[in-house]
């Protein structure tokens, strides 16, 4: 049999490497093929007796064999396939299709490239064994591309290779710090400084005797270090991912993380600390920052993380699968001309798909908002000084992902989110207090936006309270660059949730609430009658009336709970009144105005209109 020929021949060509190659099927060479065809023209006599006479050579061991196979999975490195080097296939009809399908993964023709993994994706009815042969033999950009792919089968990835082991007495804390000092400490940003600072204040006496001392950065960042002696190890390494996480925002820290095999390092802690969503999503954040280096791409894929994103995006959590959905994205490079960076993620499409995408909605949350949580389904009455971190995960669905792609999935659907506080006490990095104000604030989503290509098609802003703010400035600004034209001439609408053009009486309340004892930049900025707000609306105004784009304004009408004995509207209706397009006063309080109870809902049908309206000349009815 031609197949069993092959393999014969593959193996005795092998010899006693240790590793079998797999691809060595992929990649016949010419002297190889010649003697196939000579095989061949020579009649089944020939090849018979060529088959009995190797037998006669090869012993095999199935115990050998047995042992081999509950080895793990070998990674290896695949070439590209020569076309030419496929004739002929003597096998099974869904066996040839398999290779042949393989083969078009690693084509040359990026139509026909990307068509076979779409069809290798779309298989359901193949054996383990050949959905293993998938995992073993394709090549990086055809793993990527099938993680990509919606309803993926996992038994298509190979799973994360063995880690080394470590010994028992040594904390998997110790190995996170010892990667922090690694990484440089000079000339790092006031944030990066604090929070490396906040992982490390407690190091060990080993670790300090290494470094000649601790390594703890002074200043104002200090008073905020919190003692992590008698803490859980699990809060100790929540500390330095967040520490790593801002070192992953810089491109020669990432290569640092990568030498000193921080990518194995958080594998191992991914699978240790199954229990906790908030420690993987750190880790997968790290992922995300580093995959915008595509130099880095082939290391995360070679450490596993592939199979992990993959398993990640089925994951019924929004904020789960949009965190492994953007670090996949910064992978695909073959399909996503976009990057991601730290805090931009797609709420829609989060897979590969054939439906061309016409326009972009962008989403801005406000105060005390998140990417996620902001534009949730409404569900219970929070109170707006209740912890951003409670029920992070128990709270209805994200209706722009859920509602929004299914009446409009011609669109991309893109959510922003920045850190914002009410109070300094409460500051995630408290060192520089001008990183919160909303000019530098527009200057920094800005770039982010424009490495995602918003500007590149026709975009609508939706924004709630502060966020509004920040999109009229992040306008005003653009309008001042040439080099953001794009965004500006490309922007059709604009949708404002109870935003404070005029200001807010939030501010005013600080002394009666606790925890605005201390107001932070962005509250002292919503202050009623602010220069500085009356400056960026006038401003905006005549740049909004030059453009011509349209505007809808919804108003809160119901105040809101602020603590246990304040209720306020926080954004009256004479302030959420922009002076252009409509207002609609709504019977819902603050943090409600932007959360539909229902896909029927005048909140969603409203801004569902608006949208379909102003895009009507790319996404039709």
């Amino acid at each position: 049999h031609w197949q069993d020929t092959c393999c014969i021949v593959l193996l005795r060509r092998a010899g006693n490497s240790n590793q079998v190659m797999f691809s060595l099927f992929l990649n016949l060479d010419n002297d190889f093929l010649k003697a196939r065809d000579f095989l061949l023209s020579r009649g089944f006599v020939f090849i018979t007796y060529e088959v009995l006479s190797l037998k006669k050579l090869l012993q095999i061991d199935t115990q050998a064999i047995h042992q081999e196979k509950l080895k793990s999975y070998v990674y290896i490195r695949t070439t590209s396939v020569n076309p030419k080097q496929f004739s002929t296939f003597d096998g099974e009809d869904h066996e040839c299709a398999l290779w042949l399908l393989l083969k078009r993964s690693q084509s040359e023709d990026k139509e026909v490239r990307l068509q076979a993994v779409q069809d290798l994706a779309n298989n359901s009815h193949w054996h383990d064994y050949q959905y293993g042969t998938v995992a073993q033999t394709c090549d990086q950009r055809t793993a990527i591309g099938l993680a990509r792919s919606k309803d993926i089968d996992l038994r298509f990835f190979l799973p994360p290779p063995p880690l080394p082991k470590i010994k028992n007495d040594y904390p998997i804390e110790d190995e996170l710090r010892l990667l922090l000092v690694s990484l440089p400490q000079t000339g790092l940003d006031p944030c990066v400084q604090y929070f490396t600072s906040l992982a490390l204040r407690e190091s060990s006496q080993t670790l300090a005797a290494q470094r000649g001392g601790l390594w703890c950065f002074g200043g104002n960042g200090l008073p905020y270090c919190e003692t992590l002696s008698k803490i859980p190890s699990e809060t100790v390494e929540l500390f330095c991912l967040q520490a790593l996480v801002q070192h992953s925002k810089v491109s020669s820290h990432c290569d640092k993380i990568e030498a000193k095999g921080g990518l194995q390092l958080l594998q191992r802690i991914y699978q240790l600390r199954k229990d906790s969503a908030k420690i993987q999503r750190n880790i997968i954040r790290i992922i995300g920052n580093m995959a915008l280096d595509e130099r880095l791409h082939s290391s995360i894929v070679r450490a596993g993380w592939v199979s992990v994103l993959a398993e990640v995006m089925k994951s019924p959590h929004v904020i789960q699968s949009s965190h492994a959905s953007r670090a996949l994205a910064n992978l695909d490079r073959d399909t996503v001309k976009e990057k991601y960076p730290d805090g931009v993620y797609v709420l829609h499409p989060q897979y590969r798909s054939s439906q061309p995408i016409r326009a972009d909605i962008l989403f801005v949350h406000g105060l005390l908002g998140a990417a996620f949580k902001t534009w949730r389904q409404q569900d219970i009455d929070r109170r707006l000084d209740k912890k951003a971190s409670e029920g992070e995960e128990d709270y209805s669905q994200c209706w722009p992902k859920t509602w929004l792609a299914s009446d409009c999935p011609a669109l991309r659907i893109i959510s922003v989110e920045y850190d914002t506080h009410l109070s300094d006490w409460k500051a995630k990095c408290p060192v520089e207090a001008h990183r919160k104000s909303i000019a530098y604030r527009s200057n920094e989503l800005l770039d982010k936006l424009r490495a995602a290509g918003i500007g590149d098609r026709p975009l609508v802003w939706v924004s709630h309270s502060m966020g509004g703010l920040l999109v009229k400035k992040m306008l005003v600004d653009a309008s001042k660059n040439p080099e953001m034209d794009k965004i500006v001439n490309n922007t059709r609408g604009i949708i404002f949730y109870s935003v404070p053009h005029h200001g807010s009486q939030l501010a005013e309340y600080s002394i009666n609430a606790r925890y605005l004892l201390f107001p932070s930049v962005e509250v002292k900025e919503l202050s009623k009658d602010s220069p500085a707000l009356k400056e960026l609306n006038d401003d905006f105004l005549s740049f909004a009336k030059d453009k011509k784009f349209s505007v809808l304004s919804f108003a809160e009408t119901l105040p809101t709970h602020i603590g246990s004995m304040i209720k306020l509207h926080v954004v009256p209706l004479e302030s959420a009144k922009l002076g252009i397009g409509d207002l609609i006063p709504v019977d819902v309080n603050h943090l409600n105005i932007c959360k539909p109870k229902k896909k029927d809902a005048f909140l969603y049908q409203r801004t569902l209109k608006f949208i379909q309206d102003v895009l009507a000349q790319e996404i039709g009815d």
